[in-house]
């Protein structure tokens, strides 16, 4: 399928990015090339882009702009993971578990922050990584947030990756579990003996903005722990939600859709996601060991 034609912001976006991520300061060849323009073209959006302040010429090189410099402080402030990092923190602490914020790509989740216990340092936190849906509860959480016609790039992905989506075992099943009870569970499925829970940040219906996931030991998961373990995450993921809608959002009709998609029903236990499917809610035995020796 061909690419659809570039806009002028698409451009201007393209230039500001390979002068943002340049090693050194670029001369006008070098970013054209680098961002497939003509020469002429390229030297036309960096006319206006010097000129709003998104980039600073230097003689015949370009450096990010002050309008840029700006954004970044600005944004360092007010980013989602600056605004979410308190939440995972208290949900760590209350917990014991690590905690981890991901936010939605194109066909996957990805890791933008994690607070880890001590106790938890033997498990990957999996910082920057993208994670598929067949294999993580994080991301299966926020597919199960979507829109129905928003999921096929996901299930898309895991279908090309061998994994099965029809039948009881397979992973439109899990997004069903995971609408139905507005949590996603995974049990060892990427790394044994890991387990996780995951719920969505939901604002809008069928958008989520990312999701909070709780990882720990397979134990940590067991029957006794569970239902304690996803009031302490819906909490979390409330709170999360209302610092993004703000404190005027509370009470309103915006806030009370967004809680009721985020909660799907809330109530029933959902299937953990495992290969095998097991039929307690954890695998794993439950020795008084904190975890592997």
């Amino acid at each position: 399928m061909p690419s659809a034609p570039r806009t002028a912001v698409d451009k201007a976006l393209d230039l500001v990015e390979a002068v943002a991520r340049a090693s050194r300061p670029p001369r006008l060849t070098d970013l054209a090339e680098e961002v497939g323009l003509h020469r002429a073209t390229a030297y036309r959006v960096l006319v206006d882009l010097v000129r709003r302040g998104w980039v600073l010429r230097a003689d015949d090189r370009y450096l990010p702009g002050p309008a840029v410099l700006q954004l970044s402080s600005s944004a360092a402030r007010n980013s989602l993971g600056a605004l979410a990092r308190p939440v995972l923190t208290a949900l760590s602490e209350r917990t014991g578990m690590m905690v981890n914020l991901q936010v939605p790509e194109v066909d996957r989740s990805r890791v933008i922050d994690v607070v880890r216990p001590d106790r938890l340092a033997m498990i990957s936190s999996l910082t920057g990584q993208a994670l598929p849906v067949h294999r993580f509860a994080g991301p299966l959480a926020l597919v199960a947030a979507l829109a129905p016609a928003d999921r096929a790039p996901y299930l898309r992905a895991a279908e090309e990756s061998g994994y099965p989506l029809d039948g009881p075992d397979g992973l439109l099943a899990d997004i069903e579990d995971a609408e139905r009870t507005g949590f996603a569970v995974e049990y060892g499925r990427n790394e044994q003996p890991v387990a996780s829970l995951a719920r969505a940040v939901v604002t809008r219906p069928g958008a989520p903005v990312c999701a909070l996931t709780l990882v720990g030991l397979g134990p940590d998961f067991g029957e006794a722990r569970l239902p304690g373990l996803r009031e302490r995450l819906r909490e979390a993921t409330d709170e999360l939600t209302r610092i993004l809608m703000g404190p005027a959002a509370s009470g309103s009709p915006e806030a009370d859709q967004a809680t009721e998609a985020a909660e799907g029903s809330g109530r029933t236990p959902g299937r953990s996601v495992s290969p095998s499917r097991p039929t307690s809610p954890s695998p794993f035995p439950s020795p008084s060991t904190e975890g592997p020796a």
